[in-house]
Parts: structure tokens; sequence; C-alpha cells
């Protein structure tokens, strides 16, 4: 027994040697790799996405059609405004925008007469179309509540390097409903939320009716528009080129899949509708059509076909359009190529004009340009810039 003992004790003596030997030599291991790791060049960061993203609330009762007129236009203006928009890391953001309407007799009492017409979104014809689809109508106009849904319902996300705005536009007093506006105002705050206060009246009855505080609450700017306004226009000699340039543009189009058709017409459509409200906002709708921002991967073959993961011999021959049905898969990418060079060439086109025709209005205008457009346009650039945005083309 005392042999025994004695033979497991040496080797228990024996192992807790081999093992303080070991793990020395672990730790000089592990000393190397981490010198080797520090004199290695650092691999290069993947630049992390960012986005703009605006919510519109739009009261729609009684007499805010003006309102809606003028927020039909502003699209167009908020795309072209970020078209050439660079954030602090030099990437280009992505413009996401979502749509409330609220103060309508025909909404969900509820609901707080509130409604979500489109959740985040950077499908530009789709936003469109449901700004054309807005109607008024008399109600109770909660502007806190409608404040406090959208903050709720929206995905914001946490990038605090992401530009993050509330447009609110009506015209009662900011404090109506159960919901404080206060309480509204803080939770924005906590979601790096800034919001922008519209009130369509005059300028020191908003104040008086809490217009003011409420924007001043998240950083955000308070404005007042008159809302009924009727904007002069001024014509040049480059806007039917340009219309004309987009007419060309839309053949460029290549639809597939169970969406293709009917949202092709759809861009026709809203094509249509812009021309319908003002010829300056087609022109404007062209040049959004122009842009980085204008993207239909979804159910157009060229937007689609610059993602590297796309693949046509993946796609199935029921989802191909009439003209490439019985095409081969190099007779089809060849098809892709031709028409996207055709694209870049008149969106080209189209840009260049544009140059000339601001060179124009600034030229020859008398007139301010819209309420609601100068409003927006201004609380964006200022709120843009504390998040070092620049724009360069």
């Amino acid at each position: 027994m005392k042999n025994l003992n004695r033979i497991l004790s040496a080797g228990f003596i024996s192992l807790a040697m081999v093992s303080g030997y070991s793990c020395k030599l672990e730790s000089k291991k592990t000393v190397n790799n981490v010198l080797v790791a520090e004199t290695m060049p650092l691999a290069k960061e993947k630049t992390k996405k960012q986005f703009v993203k605006i919510a519109l609330l739009l009261d729609t009762s009684n007499s805010m059609d003006g309102l809606i007129d003028q927020a039909k236009a502003q699209l167009w203006d908020i795309v072209n405004e970020f078209t050439h928009a660079k954030c602090g890391n030099d990437s280009r953001p992505d413009l996401q925008i979502a749509l409330y309407e609220y103060g309508n007799d025909d909404l969900s009492s509820r609901e707080g007469y509130i409604r979500q017409v489109i959740d985040f979104s950077s499908d530009l014809d789709e936003i469109s179309e449901k700004l054309f689809s807005l109607t008024t109508n008399g109600g109770e106009e909660y502007c806190g509540q409608v404040i406090n849904t959208s903050l709720k319902q929206l995905e914001w996300g946490k990038n605090e390097d992401d530009l993050k705005m509330i447009f609110i536009a009506g015209n009662e007093p900011f404090t109506q409903g159960k919901l404080n506006y206060q309480d509204a105002a803080s939770q924005a705050k906590e979601k790096d939320v800034v919001v922008n206060t519209i009130f369509c009246g005059n300028y020191e009855q908003g104040i008086g009716s809490s217009w003011q505080d409420g924007a001043t609450r998240t950083g955000g700017k308070y404005m007042a528009i008159d809302h009924n306004r009727q904007v002069v226009h001024i014509e040049t000699p480059y806007d039917d080129v340009i219309i004309k340039l987009n007419t060309k543009l839309n053949k460029t189009y290549i639809s597939y899949g169970t969406l293709g058709a009917q949202k092709y017409a759809a861009q026709s459509t809203q094509d249509s509708e812009a021309y319908k409200l003002n010829e300056e906002v087609a022109v404007k709708r062209a040049v959004s059509k122009s842009s980085r921002l204008y993207n239909n991967a979804q159910w157009d073959l060229v937007d689609a076909a610059e993602d590297d993961k796309f693949e046509v011999s993946k796609l199935k021959k029921e989802d191909l359009p009439k003209e490439l049905k019985d095409k081969s898969t190099k007779e089809i990418e060849e098809y892709i190529a031709d028409k996207k060079a055709e694209r870049v060439k008149i969106q080209k086109e189209i840009q260049e004009f544009n140059n000339k025709r601001k060179t124009y209005i600034a030229k020859n205008q008398k007139e301010e340009r819209g309420e609601l457009e100068n409003a927006m346009l201004s609380a964006i650039k200022n709120q843009a810039a504390k998040k070092n945005y620049k724009w360069e083309k």
C-alpha cells in the first residue's frame, strides 16, 4: 500500500510539472500570436449602411386639400435633395419615407383618427400613389397621438448616424387629444428622432397653440405656411424636353416576376398624376427618376442585375416578359446590358437639362418657391448638417 501511495504521489507530481510546463508553452504561444497580430495591418471595416428616414404626418381634415397638393409635389423635392447627399463616412444614404394621415372623420375613432398610409419605403412610385389617394374630411386632430403612433409602429433603427425626422403638418392646437405632445416629444428624443412642426396658418397663432414648443423639445424646426397659396411656377425651355426624355426612360424598364406588369403600369400612372397636378411636378418627378434613389430592383431586370448575387440563369420563363421568353441566358444578359446603357444615357441627359432649367429659374424667379417646399428643405439641410452630411455630385 505504501508503495502504491508513493507511485501515485510521484504520478501526480509529474503530471503537475508537465501541466505547468504546458501552460508556460501556451503562454509563450499566446504572446507570440498577439505580437504577430499587432504587426499585421487591420482589415478595412465594411462601411455601415446609413439611412435617411422621414415620416410625413399630414392633417387630412377639412380645408387641408392645399397642404396635400403641396405634399404631392414636395415628395420629389425631398428625393432630389438627397440624390447627391453624402454621409460623414462618404457613403450614400438610402432614403425611406413613411406616411400617416390624421384628423379625418373617415378614420377609426378608436385609433384616434389616425392611419398609417405606408410604412417606411423606398418605393417612390408607391409612395406617390399613396399620397395621391388621400382625401380630406373633418375630424379631431391629435398631434401628440399621431407622433406617438409613428414612433411605435415604424422601425427607426438604432444607428445614431442615421438621419431620422418627423414632419407633422396641421392647423389645430398641438395640445388636442389625451396623449400629451410633451410625452411624445420625450419618446422621440429617446429614439433620436427630430420632430419638425408645420402650422398651416399664422406664425404667431402657431406659437400660441404650442406648435413651436412641439418642435423645439426635440431640436426640430417650427414653421408656419400658407397651405392654400397658389405658387407661380416658372416655365422653362427645358421642361418639354425633360418630359419627353422621361417617356423614353420608361421604355428602358424590363418588367419581370408576379408584380412586374402591375408595377410597370403604376410607373406611367404616377407620371400622369404628377403631370395633372402641375407640369413642374412632372419635371421634378422625371429628375428623381434619373437619380440613384429611384430603384426598382423588385420588378425591373436592369436594376435587379446591378446586384452581384442576381443570376439571369435562375429566372423562370413564366416570370419573363414576352420579348425574352424564348431567348437564351446570354441573349437576355445582352438585352439587359443594352437597356442599361440606354438608361444611363437618358438619365444623364435629364440631369444636364435639369441643370440648365435650374439656372434659368434662378435668373427669372420673382416669386418664392412653394411654402411647404421652402419649409421642409430648410429643416432637412439644417438637421442633416448636424449629422455630418454634405452634398456632392
